[in-house]
């Protein structure tokens, strides 16, 4: 116990409880008689008590120091006063909190890709020119061939502009089932998900921080910018282009890929249509 309100709540507790005089009550608390005894003259609650209340409730972000700045023409009051006032009616400016981003709404919850277009996943990855001025890629990759469809290189690369990369591959590739991505705001816009629902698209986007979650194209990214971007000093975003398309050919087309017994993903694609050219109406269905 601090405070002298306690102290004297404790002494009239041991009075009343176990009906000891006030001296003794006051011996074992270490208090005085004459504070237990005191009795204020002025009102705890008066005009300006409750002026301090009202002004701290309209203007939340004002520390005592303003709210007695706005007082002090008009009120008889110490700056101290409208402190403590504060206090005692957790009135304190309240903390900035940490802005809720916004999230994308999962249609549909995929753990593994069972056929080709049946998952993509795309994300951006970013880089700069000689110039030190932003590249921005957007890759596209095929979570079940490992086969990287598109990587789109801007200086900065809009929803508008996911949606026209996105429509391009539909084209050239067929629609997949369901596209996987991270909480970013070009793929959590409302522009993207209306129009991936008009396309009859599923969307599957991963937990905020979790990065795993999309571990497909993590892996591509990773092998994107440690046998391209990071070996390549760009002197225009155009030679970025020629370069990052020579790469994305090389990795389709030659580089063995582990997860797919040694073969690239071009020839496994193939191998695979051989060997699924007619169940292949049946799994798209399942």
């Amino acid at each position: 116990m601090v405070s002298l309100a306690e102290r004297r709540r404790c002494v009239t507790y041991l009075r009343n409880q176990y009906e000891i005089s006030e001296r003794r009550a006051c011996q074992a608390i270490q208090l005085n008689r004459s504070s237990y005894r005191y009795v204020g003259q002025q009102e705890l609650v008066d005009a300006a008590y409750e002026e301090v209340v009202r002004l701290s409730e309209r203007y939340p972000y004002f520390g005592y120091r303003k709210i007695y700045d706005l007082m002090r023409g008009s009120w008889s009051i110490s700056r101290e006063t409208v402190r403590l006032i504060r206090r005692r009616e957790g009135l304190q400016v309240i903390k900035k909190r940490r802005k809720r981003k916004v999230l994308g709404m999962t249609t549909q919850w995929v753990n593994q890709a069972r056929y080709p277009n049946h998952v993509w996943s795309y994300d951006f990855v970013f880089d700069q020119t000689e110039d030190a001025r932003q590249l921005k890629c957007m890759t596209v990759v095929d979570e079940y061939t490992r086969q990287g469809f598109e990587i789109t290189v801007g200086r900065s690369l809009t929803a508008t502009d996911v949606i026209r990369v996105l429509e391009k591959l539909f084209e050239e590739h067929g629609r997949p089932v369901c596209l996987r991505s991270d909480n970013g705001p070009e793929m959590v816009s409302k522009a993207v998900q209306t129009w991936l629902k008009e396309k009859h698209v599923d969307m599957h986007y991963i937990d905020p921080g979790s990065p795993w979650q999309n571990a497909y194209c993590e892996s591509f990214n990773s092998i994107f910018r440690s046998t391209c971007l990071d070996r390549w000093l760009f002197g225009s975003m155009t030679e970025a282009r020629v370069v990052i398309n020579q790469w994305l050919e090389e990795y389709n087309t030659i580089r063995p890929h582990g997860s797919l017994g040694g073969m690239n993903p071009k020839h496994y694609l193939q191998r695979w249509n051989e060997e699924n050219t007619n169940q292949q109406p049946e799994i798209l269905t399942a």
